[in-house]
């Protein structure tokens, strides 16, 4: 995954109770300060698809640091194989996930070459992640990618042991962008509206859109998902937004 405008490492740093957690680690190669971006993978975990996105924002000038979240579980393990046992215990718990993300935030800014700025971003699972990142740390920015089961409870036959998070959105302290499927269901577009919704009425800045013909994981290019249209006009908003809140 060589490229010559990006030096990438694959690097330990504290998380959650002072564990040393794995993470991939890209940076521009040019001349800093530069902001720094925290990515939170999906479900599938600590993958090169995800890797691939941190090293996209490193071409376009951000530090990008993407916590394994699954690194106590399986350190050694295969992402599938990584993910399914993280699965089987029921996933991430939040607050070691918002220990992580803080971990992956504190270490991106204390480099030389950071401005002091910082946003996460989250897909799928990250998503909600992100979101509950952004309500417990002071990020600059927040952008939530179909993140599901922020507003509502999962069905009984979901996998993972998750609880909604909006009652923490009081503590948003950072602008919000939301890219969304017109056809998922998880979440479905009623519970983005409930989303879109309680932020007005809290009076948080946030920027929501959905896309017609996409479902969920529109942004995943190695999926039958993978919406070209969608993804093009997501980055260019997800750029455009950091742009804004991380220079």
């Amino acid at each position: 995954m060589g490229d010559p405008l990006v030096v990438s490492d694959e690097i330990l740093f504290p998380g959650a109770g002072g564990d040393w957690i794995q993470g991939f680690y890209a940076r521009p190669a040019g001349p800093a300060p530069y902001g720094s971006v925290v990515v939170i993978h999906h479900m599938p975990g600590y993958d090169e698809a995800t890797k691939e996105i941190a090293f996209r924002f490193a071409r376009h000038g951000y530090a990008a640091l993407m916590p394994n979240l699954y690194y106590r579980e399986a350190p050694n393990a295969s992402p599938d194989d990584a993910s399914a046992i993280a699965r089987s215990r029921g996933g991430v718990p939040d607050d070691r996930l918002v220990g992580d993300v803080g971990g992956a935030r504190t270490f991106l800014i204390s480099q030389p070459g950071s401005n002091g700025k910082s946003g996460v971003i989250g897909y799928c699972s990250g998503g909600r992640q992100a979101f509950l990142s952004a309500c417990s740390l002071p990020f600059d920015a927040v952008v939530d990618c179909y993140g599901a089961f922020v507003v509502r409870q999962p069905p009984a036959e979901h996998p993972l042991n998750l609880t909604p998070v909006i009652s923490q959105a009081p503590n948003l302290a950072c602008p919000v962008l939301g890219l969304f499927g017109a056809e998922d269901r998880f979440p479905a577009p009623d519970e983005v509206s409930e989303l879109d919704a309680e932020l007005t009425r809290l009076g948080k800045e946030h920027d929501f859109h959905s896309y017609e013909g996409a479902g969920h994981a529109f942004f995943n290019t190695g999926a039958p998902s993978y919406r070209p249209e969608a993804a093009k006009d997501g980055w260019s908003k997800i750029f455009a937004f950091f742009e804004r809140r991380l220079s």
